[in-house]
């Protein structure tokens, strides 16, 4: 990738700000329903990511990070995530992809940091 370790963990966050936050604007009809047509079981499943895959441009971070602050929310974001547990996202509306399973959140949230850490070689 083209990231640098900043990037990468502002660039993982979003995932958590689509959860948490209200700054990213959901998809429309059509894109959401593409996005679960096409793309929601590459994040979804229990299969890793590919190499070299498509960002989508919500995730794309261009400008440089602060580290430690990034390093911060993450780390604040997975303690929240733990404190809510499996069951506040059972069933739970994503932004991207309809209702999901705990095991699907999971899934999610669990491959896309182990991708990017594989990355940077953690």
């Amino acid at each position: 990738g083209k990231m640098n370790a900043s990037q990468m963990l502002a660039h993982y966050n979003v995932t958590y700000e689509m959860v948490f936050e209200a700054n990213h604007p959901k998809p429309g009809f059509l894109k959401k329903a593409l996005l679960t047509l096409f793309v929601k079981y590459t994040v979804v499943s229990d299969t890793a990511y590919p190499k070299n895959g498509r960002t989508a441009p919500q995730f794309l971070v261009n400008k440089d990070k602060d580290f430690e602050v990034e390093k911060r929310r993450l780390v604040d974001y997975l303690k929240k995530v733990r404190a809510l547990g499996e069951t506040h996202f059972e069933g739970l509306e994503s932004h991207s992809f309809g209702s999901l399973s705990s095991k699907q959140w999971n899934n999610m949230f669990y491959k896309h940091l182990d991708h990017h850490l594989r990355q940077f070689g953690v």
